[in-house]
């Protein structure tokens, strides 16, 4: 028989137990966080942005993360979020339109969401007035280097001194020059590495304004971290078309580095005869019509191994027009090789008025029916190496393109050692001989060793009877290809 009194008893301990048991397991308490983004802001693009969740909360006074992302961006904004898992991150808006960004905190407790609305807008361009009668100083409104921070509706004649600050984007209307007059006018562009000076166009197209131009011989002018873009509209000077020019007449002088000249629809650079490059380093010219830079002899000294000429131009070559090399013999003038083996190229003729050193691994290139000449006491030096020869050359590799070398110069200085000079001889070049090498005159002197002398249209070499060579030319070098012989010695 059950004995009910003992299974009420029994019953009634487990009850107490399951009881007693669920009092002790108390359930996890509801999530204590709440997100607060921050109030909407409205900003300029370019603005520093500072968001601001540091009045989120959790009720029980627990640690938690952070954790920001946009949720929307203007079409094509690349900005980022700076520090995204703090309390206060940073971004800058690059386009106009509405950036939102999500907030999540969280712990253990769970999570906790919230957003905030940036809307950024454009900051219109300050229009610059057609004159600059009093020094100026233009600073960088827009921290965007596509939006403009000033725009320039006509020419903008400059007869003070113009300053622009780091950052500072000009903006130029069709056909719309800058110029730079000589008298009291002064261009100071110094940019940096982060913030670039900017000259484009309204329009970001190939030739829309015309360009710079710099007729000021005031040694302030300076370029530096500076883009010079879609020039090329109109000519600058006669019929020339450039990212800038430098006047010669004036005797207009500029320091330029590491700037940008690039898609502009004639030459990036033409210093003209007379103009003064006062210091040039680490240039870049690409995507011009015509070569880079079109300079005269006496301004090759400045330009520095490191400036980039071969990025896509219509030519890619330093081309200098028909002048001199001047100073005398006492003053010697180096010309480099470039590291990105940009060639010289010598317009109609080049004559040598100083001591030149032509430098390991420099190439000439010669236009059709070109020629160097070389007289008096001054001097050609040119020893290049077994790995980087010196070469002169027709601007194409045929036979009896270009006229020739010819030096009536009497100085112990002229050396070609390791060189190639090749396809000179297209016409006459002294005495009715065709050659690539002519020694000619009284006391006229030149050794020539370790050399190629090919594919002249006449002698390789044509020494007259009052001039000197090294006896041992003829087996001291090669010869191949020349029309009437290697050598022609009266």
């Amino acid at each position: 028989m059950l004995n009910t009194k003992n299974f009420l008893g029994s019953a009634l301990f487990l009850s107490l137990i399951i009881i007693a048991g669920c009092e002790d397991k108390q359930p996890d308490p509801a999530n204590t966080l709440t997100a607060k983004a921050g109030g909407d802001q409205n900003v300029n693009v370019g603005d520093n942005v500072t968001l601001d969740g540091s009045t989120s909360v959790d009720k029980d006074n627990k640690p938690f993360d952070y954790r920001w992302a946009f949720t929307k961006k203007p079409a094509g904004s690349t900005t980022n979020l700076n520090a995204a898992s703090t309390s206060k991150p940073t971004f800058t808006p690059d386009l106009p339109g509405e950036y939102e960004a999500e907030l999540t905190i969280s712990n253990a407790k769970g999570e906790s969401k919230d957003r905030v609305m940036i809307t950024a807008s454009v900051i219109q361009p300050i229009a610059l007035e057609a004159e600059i009668k009093t020094n100026l100083i233009l600073e960088d409104r827009v921290n965007n280097p596509d939006i403009p921070d000033y725009v320039a509706n006509q020419n903008v004649l400059v007869n003070a001194e113009l300053t622009l600050k780091p950052g500072v984007v000009i903006a130029f209307a069709r056909d719309a020059r800058l110029e730079v007059n000589d008298g009291k006018g002064i261009l100071i562009a110094k940019g940096d590495s982060a913030k670039r000076i900017r000259f484009i166009g309204k329009e970001t197209t190939k030739g829309f304004w015309a360009g710079v131009v710099i007729r000021s011989a005031s040694s302030g002018n300076v370029l530096d971290y500076v883009d010079v873009l879609h020039t090329g509209s109109k000519a600058l000077t006669n019929v020339t078309k450039a990212g800038m020019l430098v006047i010669g007449g004036s005797k207009a002088q500029i320091s330029i580095k590491n700037s940008l000249f690039e898609k502009n629809n004639g030459f990036g650079l033409f210093a003209e005869q007379g103009a003064v490059l006062a210091e040039f380093t680490k240039n870049i010219f690409r995507e011009n019509a015509e070569a880079g830079i079109l300079l005269s002899a006496d301004n090759v000294a400045q330009l520095d191994i490191n400036s980039v000429f071969t990025g896509g131009n219509g030519r890619n070559v330093v081309e200098i027009f028909a002048s001199q090399v001047s100073g005398g013999p006492n003053k010697e003038v180096a010309w480099k090789g470039f590291k990105d083996k940009t060639p010289y190229r010598v317009l109609e003729s080049l004559t040598i008025d100083a001591g030149l050193k032509l430098s390991p691994g420099v190439v000439i290139e010669m236009s059709r029916g070109a020629q160097i000449s070389l007289d008096g006491e001054n001097y050609l030096n040119a020893v290049g190496t077994t790995e980087l020869p010196i070469v002169i050359k027709g601007i194409e590799n045929t036979p009896a393109y270009w006229r020739g070398f010819i030096c009536f110069s009497t100085s112990g200085m002229n050396v070609f050692d390791y060189a190639e000079i090749t396809g000179g001889g297209s016409t006459a070049l002294v005495s009715g001989k065709k050659t690539n090498i002519a020694v000619y005159g009284s006391n006229a002197v030149m050794q020539i060793k370790n050399s190629k002398i090919n594919n002249s249209g006449g002698y390789g070499i044509f020494v007259n009877y009052q001039a000197r060579i090294n006896n041992d030319v003829e087996t001291v070098n090669t010869f191949t290809g020349n029309a009437d012989g290697k050598l022609l010695k009266e």
